[in-house]
């Protein structure tokens, strides 16, 4: 199934953190934090402005983004952890 956002809205799945540190320590799941980049797997309409247009987004799918750490709502679609946000909540893109 394929969830396509609305409005200013964007799908985003986020991208696993790794389980070892740079020193080589292998980290439980309990020690992870959420990982706060992703990769955008699609974008609604824009926003919508005074003159009734749709405003472009800055974004476009399959981008990279990094994105605050209580950003989004979280929602499972066919067993997959998902985040819609809005496109404002999205901090930049990670060439």
């Amino acid at each position: 199934m394929k969830v396509e956002p609305i409005g200013a809205n964007v799908v985003v799945k986020r991208i696993e953190a790794e389980g070892v540190t740079a020193g080589g320590i292998v980290l439980p799941d309990t020690a992870k934090e959420k990982p706060r980049q992703g990769r955008v797997l699609s974008v609604g309409d824009g926003r919508m402005l005074p003159d009734g247009k749709r405003a472009a987004h800055q974004i476009s799918e399959g981008d990279r983004v990094i994105f605050g750490s209580y950003a989004g709502t979280e929602v499972l679609v066919d067993g997959e952890d998902l985040l819609i946000m809005s496109e404002d909540e999205i901090l930049a893109i990670v060439p």
